[in-house]
């Protein structure tokens, strides 16, 4: 690859590059901000620390309330801090007949668990479903912490620019952002920030904004051997926007890729996502909004409509109360409504209704409150599962998009755990191995549960059908191999199941006794025969004893 001379000039003609793309999207995503998530975009950098723009758009909470129920959702079904959602494998190798591997594998599961409880990443990830439900997209900042290894930082919708490698992976983000002079100067040093920022610290004013840029993209100039931060695999620059200096902020690399990008479904060579809950829900939220309206309208048409009388009563007051009236003109005739309104409001509310309902089942909230929908005595056990089945198979797709950006975090802890030197001894039949994550998380294991009932249905099958016709067919169930598959699709960890080598020498043995008895039986046998004919068991006693049976 040809190198490259890394300026700002560079940087900033990378930037109008990224907007192109960038334009594509961002007025749909500016609606979808203002019917969904309202506060929670960033489209220009400098209205950070500002008072958000009153929303006029929003005449009903259902969408709001959908976005929050499909995050919670989310987070307790595919991420809970309570439950066990990863397992950590060895790739292409057959696990279930090494326990050593399988109890390696289960203490790096722990200390990585031990490292995201102590980040901060349980607290960002219900943001990060929000975005990916409503934009289809979110973008996760993976940083070093001293203390707990791992630090997360979300970055706002519309505050970062995206391109993607020839496998369709994003490789280059963009972000601008406002930051003040007082963490810029703590940052990046005196030697390093412009004078203008240098003049507002002399000047106390440290809490000033100033906007900032961050680049990381493959650096042009990498060399594997080398230890210098700005050949690593990606560059990362730092550098003041408006400043005329051509310095930057910070100049320096990393070995991998600092973001985890959740991403939807991606039309072609397209850079953003193209389809995600949000966007399908737009048209019905659209709709609702205008309807809510139209019925607030009509209502108030009925309670307090426009009135028509006599030019003498132009001065009369109107007094709003029960038993009020107003005195009529000398020809008897007083105020009467414009025109009556008689809409069909129990129409209108059912229409608003149905739309309600579509929300919050295009963001799956059906599917979460399954338990309580599903719990009827009406219902039986197979309608219900069968229920639950035909729901998993509408999520399957998004929570596989969602696994893949939870796999860019545990692969960048995976490294970082690495590089400090904390993982535990491998055992030496999987050095150089890869590892692989399998999600197993309550939606993951949901979609699990049909390999589960179909063991289990094969397993009774078979063993009614030995005590049926043939007992000889149990010998077609491996019942070591069903236990192990079993545990693993229901999750359930390694040191509660005992090594399979273990129970066959335990089984060899238990053989083995069986046998041992069944001989001494047979030599007692022999010498009560001797007995009863020679009057003695000299015999016996003499030939078990030189076998060591007595």
């Amino acid at each position: 690859m040809e190198e490259k001379n890394y300026t700002k000039r560079y940087f900033n003609a990378r930037r109008a590059e990224l907007e192109t793309a960038y334009n594509s999207i961002k007025q749909d995503w500016q609606d979808l901000a203002d019917y969904f998530l309202p506060r929670s975009v960033r489209f220009l950098a400098r209205t950070a620390n500002k008072p958000p723009v009153k929303n006029k758009k929003i005449k009903d909470s259902t969408p709001l309330l959908a976005v929050r129920n499909f995050s919670s959702g989310m987070m307790s079904g595919a991420t809970s801090p309570a439950t066990n959602w990863f397992k950590v494998k060895v790739r292409n190798y057959g696990q279930e007949v090494s326990y050593e591997v399988k109890s390696w594998c289960n203490s790096v599961e722990n200390l990585f668990r031990d490292i995201f409880n102590s980040s901060n990443l349980y607290r960002i990830l219900p943001s990060v479903y929000k975005q990916i439900g409503v934009f289809g997209i979110s973008v996760l900042g993976l940083l070093n912490d001293e203390v707990s290894i791992l630090r997360c930082q979300l970055l706002p919708i519309g505050s970062y620019r995206i391109a993607k490698n020839h496998k369709g992976e994003v490789d280059t983000i963009c972000r601008v952002y406002m930051e003040t002079a007082k963490n810029l100067y703590d940052k990046f040093g005196e030697e390093n920030v412009s004078k203008t920022v240098l003049d507002a610290i002399h000047s106390n004013r440290y809490e000033e904004l100033f906007e900032i840029a961050h680049f990381v993209e493959p650096n042009k100039n990498f060399l594997p051997d080398s230890v210098w931060a700005e050949d690593k695999k990606y560059v990362s620059v730092y550098y003041e926007v408006d400043s005329n200096e051509e310095k930057f902020l910070s100049k320096s690399g990393f070995d991998k890729f600092p973001y985890a990008v959740f991403e939807s479904e991606v039309n072609g060579e397209d850079v953003y996502p193209c389809e995600c809950p949000g966007v399908n829900a737009l048209p019905d939220v659209k709709q609702l909004m205008s309807m809510v309206v139209d019925e607030g309208k009509a209502i108030k048409k009925m309670i307090s409509p426009a009135y028509k009388g006599p030019a003498s009563l132009k001065n009369k007051k109107l007094i709003d109360a029960p038993a009020a009236f107003i005195e009529e003109d000398e020809n008897g005739r007083g105020l009467t409504p414009i025109y009556e309104v008689n809409p069909r409001i129990l129409e209108v509310d059912s229409i608003i209704e149905k739309l309600k309902q579509s929300i919050k089942e295009i963001f799956y909230n059906d599917l979460f409150a399954m338990i309580l929908n599903t719990a009827e005595r009406s219902r039986t056990a197979t309608e219900v599962n069968e229920l639950k089945e035909e729901k998993m198979v509408l999520l399957s797709p998004l929570l596989q998009q969602i696994h893949n950006g939870l796999n860019q975090i545990i692969d960048w802890v995976f490294d970082e755990c690495i590089q400090l030197n904390i993982l535990p001894e491998p055992p030496v039949e999987i050095m150089g191995a890869d590892m692989d994550i399998e999600f197993v998380s309550t939606l993951a294991q949901a979609q699990k549960a049909v390999k589960i009932s179909a063991m289990e249905r094969f397993t009774t099958f078979t063993i009614n059908l030995a005590q049926a016709l043939d007992p000889s067919l149990r010998n077609k169930l491996n019942a070591n191999k069903i236990v192990d598959d079993y545990a693993d699709y229901a999750n359930i960890s390694p040191e509660q199941i005992v090594p399979t080598e273990d129970v066959e020498k335990k089984k060899q043995k238990e053989e083995e006794a069986l046998v041992q008895k069944q001989l001494v039986e047979q030599l007692k046998e022999g010498s009560e025969i001797i007995k009863n004919i020679a009057g003695t068991d000299s015999y016996g006693s003499d030939l078990m004893a030189r076998l060591g049976l007595m």
